[in-house]
């Protein structure tokens, strides 16, 4: 069986800055072990002829022409604005910055 040892485990938790009690250090060495042993479990496995890959279904990326098509005005599109200013949509201040 694999395992960390307790001060291994308060140097980890030391790097990730998290605080633990000295029962949480000696659990969570024993639950490591447990980890380390299943990852080395894995790692056994004869992978031979396995393609590797990130996902299950093959990815494949859909997208479209990108092909320009009329659209609205500046105009049209600011018709049913309740406020504009230079053929923009004008909105009301949110972050507190002055103007």
């Amino acid at each position: 069986m694999s395992s960390l040892s307790r001060d291994e485990v308060a140097k980890l938790a030391g790097l990730a800055r998290i605080e633990m009690t000295e029962a949480e250090l000696v659990e969570l060495a024993s639950q490591f072990g447990m980890i380390l042993d299943a990852v080395a479990r894995v790692q056994e496995v004869d992978l031979t002829g396995v393609k590797a890959t990130s996902h299950p279904q093959p990815l494949e990326n859909i997208a479209r022409t990108d092909v320009v098509v009329p659209s609205l005005s500046p105009d049209e599109a600011l018709s049913g604005a309740p406020a504009q200013e230079e053929q923009r949509f004008r909105v009301p201040q949110i972050l507190g910055e002055a103007e």
